[in-house]
């Protein structure tokens, strides 16, 4: 891919944009780079975007993903690809793979590829129906106790690309709280876990595969199959004896390899992924297909463990029977979050000096509740006009934040930095004078379910906390 002196597009498809277009001249070098965010395009039909691509003069256009094995309907890149927007056109993702894209190679490879896909996909459909429907009338195993400490955990989220969250790490502190205990743990899966460290922990890879990835319904369908049959062949392997899986909600993969090895299966359930679907992202297609995976991982796990007395309320109302529930509210590292962290640096970088600082971490997802804090920044600022404002993270409901400070023209009292590792939020955290959690109520009315890992954080760094009043959270 020779560029010298090539004025290049870049399409930032990525989740951390800020991060990735710094590095960019070391991906793509010797170009003259122009990097294109997803919200200078997103509000284009198909033929704007064409002609506005076009009207950038570029000599090429490079489409940049976290992981092409993962992008979400890689297939429409690719049609975007055909078109005339620059005389080179490229796919290319962060590990440096990458696609040559022109309108010969659409019509003879991509497009009967994908017809290809089309058919398979079809199959995974059917097969996922037919095992739901199988699942859903099968008797459970009788209680199957584990006869060792060695446990296979399965992470199967297609999630390339996210290098921080609260589920980041939820899981580090499982792995390191099973392993304290005496257990032997290792991982099955999607991809490199952040914080887990390789040598105590052996991560076995089963990356989701390109060519069911029409839709974000049939990528997941196809990659519980996949991680079914790999996982089968890994833990012959190297044999566990009990299977612990976060909930997934495409996967079913947990409860097809406990009962075919005969294991004790556990299931990490975070709350309904089918409801958050309809409230925090887009409803499913296939809707009652996810709702009857979720049901049978609930009727056929041995032990079920969740955050909140929320979450096993309601399972309860489910039928799931008392005995069956562990509540484990989140924790804490105390010794990546305390007191005594040195934010100097993170400090210089964002010139926070002077007056206090009232930091948020987060994925800014819509119950994080960021545009409450932008709301109560606006009127703190009024009062308090040298108070600084530090948003860490990123996510969909960060444009609302900033829009509202900017529309009270208190944006120079606020930091958006954009996601950042998780290893540098303790960093991050220890420049706040005040941290907050603004997370707000569920839009249905039902109960708000989530244990916040950010609440557990904040505590242990020792600083004054604003948090909303919800639940488990007061």
């Amino acid at each position: 891919m020779s560029g010298a002196g090539h004025s290049t597009a870049v399409l930032l498809l990525v989740r951390d944009p800020g991060r990735v277009e710094a590095d960019l001249p070391a991906l793509l070098p010797g170009r003259i780079l122009r990097p294109i965010r997803r919200e200078e395009v997103q509000h284009l039909a198909p033929m704007a975007l064409l002609r506005w691509l076009r009207g950038l003069g570029a000599d090429e256009l490079v489409m940049l993903s976290d992981d092409l094995d993962s992008h979400e309907r890689l297939w429409r890149l690719q049609a975007l690809g055909a078109l005339p927007t620059a005389p080179r056109r490229y796919l290319v993702d962060l590990r440096g793979r990458r696609l040559l894209l022109s309108t010969l190679r659409f019509l003879v490879r991509d497009l009967p590829y994908w017809s290809r896909g089309l058919a398979a996909s079809a199959v995974v459909l059917a097969r996922t129906r037919a095992r739901v429907r199988r699942l859903r009338r099968a008797p459970r195993h009788a209680p199957r106790p584990a006869t060792g400490r060695r446990i296979c955990s399965l992470r199967t989220e297609l999630w390339a690309g996210q290098p921080a969250g609260g589920s980041v790490g939820h899981t580090a502190g499982v792995a390191s709280g099973l392993r304290a205990s005496g257990a032997e743990l290792f991982f099955v899966c999607t991809d490199r876990l952040p914080l887990i460290d390789a040598g105590l922990h052996a991560m076995h890879l089963v990356p989701p595969d390109r060519f069911y990835n029409l839709c974000r319904e049939i990528h997941g369908l196809a990659h519980s199959l996949r991680v079914e049959r790999e996982g089968a062949a890994i833990l012959a392997r190297h044999p566990a004896d009990l299977v612990y899986q976060r909930f997934d909600v495409a996967n079913q993969a947990g409860v097809a390899l406990s009962r075919r090895l005969g294991l004790p299966f556990i299931l990490e359930y975070n709350g309904s992924e089918v409801w958050m679907n309809d409230h925090w992202d887009r409803r499913l297609r296939w809707r009652s297909l996810f709702a009857g995976i979720e049901e049978i991982n609930l009727r056929h796990a041995d032990l079920i463990v969740v955050v909140s007395e929320v979450l096993r309320d309601g399972l309860r109302a489910r039928g799931v029977e008392a005995d069956r529930i562990l509540v484990q509210p989140n924790g804490v590292d105390p010794e990546r979050f305390h007191p005594a962290l040195d934010g100097s640096e993170v400090l210089r970088r964002h010139a926070l000096s002077g007056g206090p600082v009232v930091g948020f971490i987060g994925t800014f997802g819509p119950w994080h509740g960021a545009p409450v804090l932008a709301r109560a920044a606006v009127r703190v600022l009024r009062e308090r006009p040298e108070a600084r404002f530090l948003f860490v993270g990123d996510g969909s409901e960060r444009a609302a934040a900033e829009s509202i400070l900017a529309g009270a023209r208190a944006s120079g009292a606020a930091i958006f930095t954009g996601l950042v590792p998780q290893a540098e939020g303790p960093a991050h955290l220890a420049t706040m004078d005040v941290l907050v959690a603004p997370h707000v109520p569920n839009l249905d009315g039902t109960r708000f379910f989530g244990s916040p890992t950010k609440l557990f954080e904040y505590m242990a760094m020792g600083r004054g906390i604003v948090a909303s009043r919800l639940e488990q959270i007061g």
